[in-house]
């Protein structure tokens, strides 16, 4: 009896381990860094939808981008930070920022650059993603380079919201707080 009971006590003490464990995403590194990666697409995107399509040629200042040329910098640099921690050639040889103005394209060269990103990030593995590539004049972990991708979304998502605020549109991430 007492070793039935030993036996059952044990089960019952390595079930929560167990159910942790299938829980755990094989790679925990690369599945934080795309859930991240995740977050700031989708405020981008939302972004580019809710502005209306008058407002993509708004410029705070002469100096800094329009708010459709901003989402064309974006486009481009996820084709070419992501290209670069796949260690492939970019699928995109235009220069999005300038040939791209009306929402309809650039909603759509958004949405397709992230997907690219999102099709690296299928691939990734945390083992891969710590292989040092050539990235601006260094070497830095592919992994790396895929989050220094989302922190540069994440900065110009700021730019976007500050557009949005100087023409009185709730960013989507300050949606509902409100």
């Amino acid at each position: 009896m007492r070793l039935i009971v030993s036996a059952v006590t044990a089960t019952l003490l390595a079930l929560p381990l167990t159910a942790a464990a299938q829980d755990a995403p094989a790679d925990p590194m690369t599945a934080a860094a795309r859930q991240q990666f995740t977050m700031a697409k989708n405020y981008i995107v939302k972004s580019a939808e809710k502005v209306p399509e008058d407002q993509f040629g708004f410029q705070p200042t002469p100096e800094v981008r329009s708010f459709g040329a901003l989402l064309g910098h974006i486009a481009n640099a996820n084709y070419m930070i992501c290209s670069r921690a796949a260690g492939e050639k970019s699928p995109s040889q235009e220069n999005l920022e300038k040939t791209k103005t009306s929402k309809a394209d650039l909603v759509k060269a958004l949405n397709d650059a992230f997907a690219y990103c999102d099709g690296v990030f299928a691939k990734m593995t945390d083992k891969a993603g710590t292989e040092a590539i050539d990235f601006f004049g260094g070497k830095q972990p592919r992994l790396s380079v895929l989050i220094f991708n989302t922190a540069h979304n994440f900065e110009h998502y700021g730019n976007l919201i500050t557009y949005m605020r100087l023409k009185g549109i709730v960013p989507p991430s300050s949606e509902g707080r409100m």
